[in-house]
Parts: structure tokens; sequence; C-alpha cells
């Protein structure tokens, strides 16, 4: 992978569109030159951190802010942690990435956890996402040298239970994300590593009901993940938010029998990030800007604005009005078949709309369970032919200490 010149608003700009693996590169293309006003895609710097991590969840489409807890919890909702049964456990999960279109990237999740008594629990995760090797050069073709672009995100989790049936889950991360070293961009400055915590509030609920005379489990969960200042890679002024997300869902478990269980589960997530406007155009399709240089708004708020503004007007701010802000809501669906809680099948649905990425898939897998050991692989199914996510594994490998 060649890199032809620096300047890092085009360099992390083009990082974004190979990780969210979307089809965000023509959609921005074709708003670029004014040939589609609808299609606004949301992009943040390092989105590697809303990417599912682990064999499980990612098996079923992507859903877990409800699911029961296991290791990766911390991902998914740091408040299910609490309702976790065994007394210690540890996750590793790998997952060559975009694998179709390059040949060394791949996202790597350690999480662990520990229980401190019968009501509460911590746990601590390490993201890493290698984007592979590229040649660096400068405008006129000169090599720089080789660089491994790399996001590093570290954190810990407190959950603890507020009833029998409520837990209130708190997450903190480091994030770390070195795109191109210390090369400089092309107006002088000097390349530097984007650096930004995040912050994740969990509230999960798991009840027991009663369905057709049978005895089930309800839960149902909020998180918002990565609330935190944005990012730079370059200088000041030009800041990057990160993947603020709005997850809600809930799940069913329900015992068949003795042996066999089924689990349904459905979350909705929306990024709380700010709407990209629409731009004004002269005659010839030019974008126009005022006396200051800055682009003219059509439609629409400016995206600029402080954490919190961005964060909770980002569900009043799309040009399109509520028809829009319903189409930023992604729609994951999963179910888990469990035998003996040693063999477990899973499936499941994800939707986002064209507008928004239009990332639509199947996903399926397996778990298998032996002693203090699991083993979990998840194969994921794009609904486009050639789509860069075609043909996604990931595997899991955990170890539980019972109590």
């Amino acid at each position: 992978m060649k890199i032809n010149s620096i300047s890092f608003k085009g360099f992390t700009f083009l990082s974004l569109l190979l990780l969210t693996a979307t089809s965000l590169r023509a959609q921005n293309s074709a708003l670029l030159s004014g040939q589609d006003r609808n299609r606004r895609p949301i992009t943040t710097a390092v989105p590697f951190l809303n990417f599912a991590p682990d064999s499980r969840h990612s098996a079923m489409g992507d859903v877990g802010v409800a699911t029961t807890p296991d290791a990766n919890s911390a991902h998914w909702n740091a408040a299910k942690l609490a309702f976790i049964d065994d007394q210690m456990g540890f996750s590793l999960s790998y997952s060559p990435w975009l694998g179709r279109l390059v040949p060394d990237m791949s996202l790597n999740y350690l999480t662990g956890y520990k229980r401190i008594d019968d009501v509460s629990a911590f746990g601590i995760d390490l993201r890493y996402f290698n984007m592979g090797d590229i040649q660096l050069t400068d405008g006129r073709g000169n090599e720089l040298g080789e660089f491994t672009p790399r996001d590093i995100a570290i954190g810990g989790t407190y959950a603890r239970k507020l009833s029998e049936a409520l837990s209130l889950g708190i997450s903190a991360r480091f994030i770390h994300s070195n795109l191109s070293g210390n090369v400089g961009a092309g107006g002088g400055n000097e390349g530097r590593p984007g650096i930004s915590v995040g912050t994740d509030i969990g509230v999960y609920y798991r009840d027991e009901v009663m369905i057709a005379g049978q005895e089930a489990f309800w839960s149902w969960g909020v998180n918002i993940s990565n609330i935190g200042p944005k990012l730079t890679y370059n200088s000041i002024e030009d800041l990057d938010y990160i993947p603020t997300n709005f997850r809600i869902g809930t799940a069913l478990d329900i015992p068949l029998d003795e042996m066999n269980r089924l689990t349904l589960a459905l979350d909705l997530n929306k990024l709380m990030v700010p709407t990209p406007p629409i731009y004004a155009r002269d005659e010839q399709g030019n974008l126009v800007t005022d006396n200051q240089g800055n682009l003219v708004i059509e439609s629409g708020r400016d995206p600029n604005r402080p954490l919190i503004s961005g964060m909770f007007g980002s569900f009043f701010d799309a040009p399109g009005g509520f028809r829009e802000e319903m189409q930023e809501f992604m729609i994951s669906f999963g179910a888990e078949y469990a035998y003996d809680q040693k063999f477990m099948v899973r499936t499941g649905y994800f939707h986002e709309n064209i507008n928004k990425g239009g990332r639509k898939y199947f996903t399926m897998g397996v778990g298998f369970n032996y002693q203090r050991f699991g083993f979990d692989f998840s194969y994921l199914v794009p609904q486009v032919q050639n789509h860069p996510l075609a043909e996604t594994l990931r595997f899991s490998l955990a170890y539980n200490i019972p109590r």
C-alpha cells in the first residue's frame, strides 16, 4: 500500500473509509460532487472502537447489550459483569480484517474480569487494531520508509448490582491512534498520534418471566460508549469526533428443557455524532465559502460543536429531519441455541440504511465449552457481492474459573 503524498486529512479520511469497510468511498465521492444529497454517512476517528471484537456476539448479528454476561461484556455493556457467574475469566479474540483487500490487517481483543463480591466485579480490556504495513512517500514519490498504522485502546470496568435484577456499569479507556508516525503534512505541520479518552455507562436488567407456563429470563440493556473529547492527528484546529455510540436492546433466554436453551436478542445502535450538513453550492456545483473561508451550510447544523452538544444534538440535527434521524439507527438481530451449555449454534443479521453506510450482512457461528475452556468461531456473509467485509472470520478463546 503506497501513500503518494502526505496530507493528514486525506490520509486519515482514506484510512477511515477502509476501516469502516462500508460503501462510504462511493457515497462520499457522490456527496462531494453534489450527485447525491441524501447520502450522508457519519465518519469518525478510531472507528475500531465499535467493531464487534468477539466471536459469540459477532455470530449473532453484532447484538450484545442485553445478552447473558461473559468475559467480553465490557465492550457491549459494562453493567453485565455484575451478573457474571464465574469468579474469574479471560478471553482472547482475533480477526483477520478486510482479508479480501489487504493481507496483513487484524483486530485483536484481550479481556478479563474478576468478581469482587456477590454484587460487584471489575474487568480490564486491551484492543489492538493493526492496519498492516504501508510505504510512505513524499509529494515527489521519494520513499520515506515503511510504517505500520495501528490503534490501541486499554481500559477498565466496574459493575455493581443495584438490586437483584438491576445493575450499573462504568468503563474508562485510554485511546492511542498512530496512522502515519511523525511524517509531517503538506502544510508543514508535524504529524502526531491521535490521543483521547473514552467512558462507557451501561445499565442492565435481568429477571424471570413466565411464557406459556414456562420459566424464562427476560433482560434489557442500555449502553452509551466512547464518551470522550475529539482527537487530532495534526493541529488543534483539525479535530475529529471519536465514535460515541448509543445502544439499546433486549434479549429473551428460554430454557426448552434441562439440556436445551434458546436465546433471542435485538439491538438498536446510533452514533451520537453530528450528522454532516448539506453545504451550499453555486450554479457550477462548486462549494460556497464565506468571507472567513468556511463552507456555507444550506441545511442542517454546523458539525463542529462541543462534546455534549454534539452528542445529544445528534438526535435532532439531520438535514432530512425525523426520517433521516431514523435512518441513522442500525438494527441487529441474533439467536443462539445451546445444548447442555457445551455446544452452541448462532446466527444473526445486521442492517444499516443505504444512506448511512449500507452495511447489510448475515452472520453465523458455533461455540464449544470443555471444562473451563471455551472456543467460539464466527463468519460473516454480506448481502452485496464482492463486499470488503466478505469472509470476515473471528476466533475467540476463553478460560473461566468457577466460584
